[in-house]
């Protein structure tokens, strides 16, 4: 029987063969991981359809293939593996070993062979800590550490597909090539344009402390994504979609908060959705979780897709002080929040104080929408920032 690349994503198309975990000769149960595939948004493991025998593969790791191709050959029938006899015969793997597919390519690209390590999970399903163990050697312990809004700390791999005289080359395919084709449709449809504004966010890291010292924590990303949303409110015309075929501008009453994820393996975007709705204290629950979800390549397709409006937050990083950022079309508005850094600002009583100070960065697509409603839109932003208290009017 043929087992085929099935669309495992709304419009995907084709999918790079990242790596196949069995190979001919093999015994496999029904629904064990076969291949590892990467789309434009995710790694996706395809499962055996049925119990049997391995017979062929048909594609090569590496390669790029899109729907519909079959990727390898299986035939019914043989012991299942937990049924083999101990002395088995060559080629049958001694176990299954139970891994993500992220973990599986720390592992890869690190040299480790999976099968020699014992897994700390459920059901001795082996995690990214175990691999990072391995790689240390004995007697490394491994510390659990809370994850960070933008990225997380891990082993950074090196992405060699081989070399040539002058350098290393590497592979340009799966998620690169997918934000590559969509940025450039985006550059070449939207008429972008981007304005710049700073921010005094004192009384907001005041008023952050303040709750931390109460016990709470919400995060100023958390913050940002409810103020936008509020914003959204008066401006609904930066929550739409340009129907350029009805002729029309159709306007989205739901606020689903796209928030930018730097990745290794490139940019990815989980989508909050019906921010409107909810409370900053969940917004900055479904901020951490879905941003260690991205980072781990475990996003599944709803939660990468539905998108009105997208936030990009490069200030923990702490080295942008301005960009101009590419819109997420079918999008119309993308606000990017920079580095936060103390400065000497003369205040309304002419004095020099010292205060937190923040750009950002608004693109919208002027098609739609003018430069004066976006600066009305970043004023109200502002505001909004830089006096925390009057948020409490807005969401009684």
């Amino acid at each position: 029987m043929e087992v085929k690349l099935h669309d495992i994503g709304e419009g995907m198309t084709e999918a790079n063969v990242n790596h196949f975990l069995v190979k001919a000769g093999d015994t496999v149960k029904a629904d064990q991981p076969l291949v590892e595939v990467q789309t434009d948004k995710m790694t996706a493991e395809i499962p055996a359809p049925f119990s049997g025998v391995i017979k062929e593969l048909r594609v090569d790791e590496g390669e790029t293939i899109p729907v519909g191709t079959t990727v390898l050959l299986m035939e019914k029938g043989g012991a299942a593996p937990d049924e083999i006899p101990h002395q088995k015969p060559q080629g049958v793997r001694a176990r299954r070993v139970l891994a993500s597919p992220y973990t599986r390519k720390i592992a890869r690209e690190n040299g480790v062979d999976l099968e020699s390590i014992t897994g700390s999970g459920a059901g001795g399903r082996i995690l990214d800590e175990d691999v990072f163990a391995f790689i240390e050697g004995p007697g490394n312990g491994v510390t659990e550490t809370e994850p960070d809004l933008v990225a997380v700390d891990k082993v950074e791999p090196v992405h060699r597909a081989g070399s040539e005289k002058d350098g290393d080359v590497i592979p340009f395919r799966g998620r690169r090539k997918g934000i590559a084709a969509k940025m450039t449709h985006s550059l070449q449809t939207v008429a972008h344009c981007t304005h710049f504004e700073e921010i005094d966010v004192s009384n907001l890291l005041r008023w952050k402390e303040t709750l931390k010292e109460g016990g709470q924590s919400v995060s100023m990303g958390a913050y940002f994504i409810k103020v936008i949303s509020v914003c959204l409110k008066e401006f609904p015309i930066f929550n739409a979609v340009l129907d350029e075929q009805n002729e029309c501008v159709r306007l989205k009453r739901e606020h689903h908060i796209g928030m930018a994820v730097d990745t290794d393996d490139g940019l990815i975007v989980p989508v909050i959705k019906n921010v409107e709705s909810k409370t900053m204290k969940t917004i900055h629950k479904e901020m951490k979780e879905l941003t260690v979800k991205a980072v781990e390549n475990k996003l599944s397709i709803k939660e990468m897709t539905g998108g009105t409006f997208t936030v990009s937050n490069v200030g923990p990083l702490n080295g942008s002080i301005g960009a101009t950022p590419i819109i997420n079309e079918p999008e119309v508005g993308l606000l990017a929040f920079h580095k936060t850094k103390k400065r000497p600002v003369v205040n309304d009583q002419d004095e020099i104080v010292i205060r937190s100070m923040m750009n950002v960065s608004m693109s919208f697509d002027h098609r739609i929408i003018d430069g004066g409603t976006a600066v009305r839109f970043t004023n109200r932003l502002r505001d909004l920032i830089e006096e925390p208290q009057t948020m409490l009017v807005e969401l009684i």
